[in-house]
């Protein structure tokens, strides 16, 4: 557990060497939540540990994304893109493997009949996204769990951001950790925030899984434990018998491990401080005559204008000066909690009336966007929001062929402008897996997880003390303040973790610690359990009284409650051998969300434009724009000319087809992906620009 940008992902392939067998020897499964941040990773482990062909495999779901990825790494060293071809080979993956490896020729040879499986088998290094592995634990019919048990038998395995998943997803990674532990591997768990009882729950599930290979292979019971962080380690072997005493040894080291943490954060310079953005117009309060009545405003453009404001407070505080032209530059981010009114707030950013001497340049940011044009967003957000300059340097940023030309045009389009600012306007997706440093943000609350991993892209790359506040928390979330007179209606939530418990308000300025973010915005509330909390306090608890006590209790509830009973909950599944059916599997799975439509922008010879389409069963592209009640939007020349990065799928497109020298159709089949929540009856509305949104 170390905090964000210390080297994480490079310390986990370090500690896992130095516990192999030899202790100078690599072989285990390095899982995580995201397709970027696996790929990542694997360049990462490629540059760093130097491992080549030979001892990596990444693996991701989609050859799409990889290629991609692959087609930004060699526009980086400004080396052309080679087209991979296809695979129609049915495999016990189903899915792709990032880079080849030197694999043995023999054993196994009439299961593992594709290089892909191979690879995924033997590779010393295998980076991939966990629903891979999960298969081992998660498959209730057929084979597609044969090679990740197979991989676990005899790999450990490191789960990286931990912290990132929630709900049922939590309780499925406790039966893959207590397989693990069945077949006698090593497990590491990683994240910047790792709750007490997430770490204690996984504990207990590992050490079920352990006595069980301890039975049958009639070997130790001892079970080794270490805590590792930036400033120290922390190693003990846990040998109680008995299962109480066993847990509560558990906890007493993780609490003094945590409580030394706690000392060296509190000692650290603070490089985030928060304030709360007031929504007075929830209550009226911004009337100051009772004559005036109440406001014409809708609240959605009340509530906008609230952000834009403290945005601008922001910046006034958190900007550099580009030398060239003389005008204060910030980048910021605002984090909105769903997908719908991040965009309806980018339209109203880019239509907005701004003061006379700023200018801004926004760009909406989230799943439901093409795949292509998601690409080009985050290669020009990886290269721009690099801020490792040195002291007096101007932010590479300002040498961005895109930001350059913009700060040009703001100066000589009117001598009034001093300040530009840009802003992406952001859900959850830019809380994980992205390596951006913003100079400030504005938080759209849902949980104080959300609000701790959204603060670690502020001044990621930077070190020293900030003085004034650099990220603003908004008073409710949009949800709060639709339901505002509905308090017993759970606003925190999807994402957020009011579900199984609520809470008391959902005033933000009541649910944290103004002060103590004031002095300084970290992990602390989220890695440190208030003493009050014990079971029995939880059990008895029906409304929360601050965000991180919410989190607590529900992490509690998932993971460490121990006379939970039932198949459908982690405490169950291990003490009552529900392990042995696949009933927990339907009851609690893995990635369950609400079914999505997957469609494609695709071109179209005969009518010469592009539309989505589904796939049919042999592939082929089936027009379903009107029946799927998609409709296309533009933007005004005002909102145009205020826009971050303007792209165009349609010469996305035809840019690639003219290097590989393909048709147009058939690289939009195969980059023009979306996946969305299709609702029948429901209207769509799609933009280059803004994505894919229901309206």
């Amino acid at each position: 557990m170390a905090s964000t940008g210390c080297g994480k992902t490079f310390a986990n392939a370090k500690v896992m060497r130095a516990l192999s067998d030899d202790g100078n020897s690599l072989r285990y499964i390095l899982a995580l939540g995201l397709r970027t941040l696996t790929l990542q990773t694997g360049d990462e482990y490629r540059s760093r540990v130097g491992l080549d062909n030979s001892e990596l495999a990444v693996l991701i779901g989609s050859r799409a994304v990889m290629e991609l990825h692959q087609q930004k790494k060699m526009d980086d060293e400004k080396q052309s893109f080679e087209n991979t071809g296809s695979i129609s080979q049915e495999t016990l993956l189903d899915e792709e493997v990032d880079y080849d490896c030197a694999i043995p020729e023999s054993g196994l040879s009439t299961v593992l009949t594709c290089d892909r499986d191979r690879s995924f088998l033997y590779a010393p290094v295998l980076v991939c996204t966990i629903d891979h592995m999960m298969a081992a634990t998660e498959t209730k019919r057929g084979g597609r769990y044969i090679l990740p048990s197979l991989r676990l038998m005899s790999s450990d395995l490191v789960i990286d951001e931990i912290d990132d998943f929630t709900g049922n997803d939590l309780i499925a990674i406790g039966r893959l950790i207590h397989l693990a532990g069945m077949l006698g591997r090593k497990v590491m768990i990683s994240s910047a925030t790792i709750p007490p009882d997430l770490a204690e729950g996984y504990y207990k599930a590992y050490r079920d899984g352990w006595q069980l290979f301890r039975i049958t292979r009639n070997t130790s019971g001892y079970i080794g434990c270490a805590w590792i962080d930036e400033f120290n380690t922390l190693v003990s072997t846990n040998g109680e018998h008995d299962l109480p005493m066993a847990i509560s040894t558990y906890r007493n080291e993780h609490a003094n491990f945590i409580n030394r943490r706690v000392k060296k954060l509190k000692a650290q310079p603070a490089k985030r401080k928060a304030d709360i953005t007031a929504c007075p117009f929830v209550l009226g309060e911004h009337r100051k005559n009772p004559c005036d009545g109440p406001s014409t405003k809708p609240k959605k453009e009340e509530y906008f204008n609230v952000i834009a404001n403290s945005s601008l407070v922001k910046h006034q505080y958190h900007s550099t000066l580009d030398t060239m032209t003389g005008l204060s530059v910030s980048f910021g981010v605002i984090r909105i909690a769903n997908i719908s009114p991040c965009v309806d707030l980018t339209k109203y950013l880019l239509e907005r009336e701004w003061p006379a001497d700023t200018q801004v340049r926004a760009m909406a940011y989230h799943s439901q966007q093409v795949l292509l044009m998601r690409s080009e967003q985050e290669r020009h957000l990886d290269q721009v929001l690099q801020r490792k300059e040195q002291a007096g340097e101007q932010p590479k940023a300002f040498s961005n062929s895109v930001i350059r030309q913009h700060l040009g045009h703001a100066r000589d389009q009117c001598e009034a402008v001093k300040h530009v600012i840009f802003i992406l306007i952001a859900t959850p997706v830019e809380e994980v897996g992205r390596d951006h440093d913003f100079d400030w943000a504005v938080v759209e609350p849902s949980s104080y997880r959300s609000i701790v991993q959204l603060a670690g892209r502020v001044r990621r790359h930077r070190e020293g003390a900030v003085g004034a506040p650099n990220v603003g928390l908004l008073q409710y979330n949009w949800k709060g303040i639709e339901n505002y007179q509905k308090e017993s209606k759970a606003v925190f939530v999807r994402p957020g973790f009011e579900t199984n418990f609520r809470l008391q308000t959902h005033n933000l300025a009541e649910l944290i610690d103004e002060k103590l973010v004031a002095e300084k915005l970290d992990a602390i509330p989220r890695i440190q359990k208030p003493i009050y909390m014990s079971a029995s306090y939880v059990k008895s608890l029906k409304n929360a009284a601050g965000l991180s006590d919410l989190e607590h209790a529900d992490t509690w509830r998932l993971l460490a409650y121990y006379q939970a009973k039932g198949p459908a909950s982690l405490q169950g599944y291990l003490k009552e051998s529900w392990f042995l059916t696949a009933l927990p599997q339907q009851l609690t799975a893995f990635r369950q969300s609400e079914p999505s439509l997957r469609v494609f922008l695709v071109y179209d010879d005969y009518r010469v434009e592009y539309s989505f389409c589904e796939k049919d069963e042999k592939g082929h592209p089936v027009p379903r724009e009107k029946p799927l009640g998609i409709t296309r939007s533009d933007l005004s020349e005002v909102a145009k000319s205020r826009l971050w990065l303007e792209r165009s799928f349609e010469n996305a497109v035809e840019t690639i087809a003219d290097e590989q020298n393909i048709n147009p159709r058939l690289i939009s089949q195969r980059y023009g992906e979306v996946s969305f929540r299709y609702s029948e009856n429901r209207q769509y509305e799609y933009n280059d620009q803004l994505g894919l949104v229901e309206i």
